[in-house]
């Protein structure tokens, strides 16, 4: 019992130097921000992106698409579907894949956009300033003291 306490003491020590560090409100702060931008992005894909893919697509819409995995599965929609039997629902997969691409295709646009603005801020380095008469003198005499 006395090992048991000093294995969990120990654990509570190790998670207080944890916590010290900063690691806990570090990843605290990274859960938070990844599931604001997780919300960010859901909606920017469902409620902007796709209508306009529909829109071009004709409304095409993937996600209730399945095929049945047993003879008693009759339904047309995906929802009714599940409640008969098994279904694969390659069609939700397929939008979801769709998804992705499409995010990963805007975010490498922005990224892009982005690189190209920074590569115009990036100032040319100055030229050197031009030497001065007495700089230029001493190079000729040190020339010319070579040649001889």
């Amino acid at each position: 019992m006395r090992n048991v306490e000093q294995k969990g003491m120990g654990m509570l020590k190790e998670f207080r130097e944890f916590a010290m560090k900063g690691n806990v409100v570090d990843l605290a702060v990274g859960v938070i921000i990844g599931a604001a931008f997780g919300a960010i992005v859901t909606s920017l894909v469902g409620d902007i992106i796709m209508p306009i893919i529909g829109a071009i697509t004709g409304g095409l819409d993937f996600s209730n698409y399945f095929s049945p995995l047993s003879a008693k599965v009759t339904a047309s929609n995906l929802a009714d579907a599940k409640k008969q039997g098994a279904v694969l629902a390659w069609g939700n997969f397929l939008t979801l894949t769709l998804n992705f691409l499409i995010i990963a295709f805007v975010l490498f646009l922005v990224i892009r956009a982005m690189n190209q603005f920074k590569r115009k801020d990036e100032a040319k380095p100055a030229e050197p300033p031009k030497p001065s008469d007495e700089v230029v003198l001493l190079t000729e005499i040190r020339d010319l003291l070579k040649k001889s």
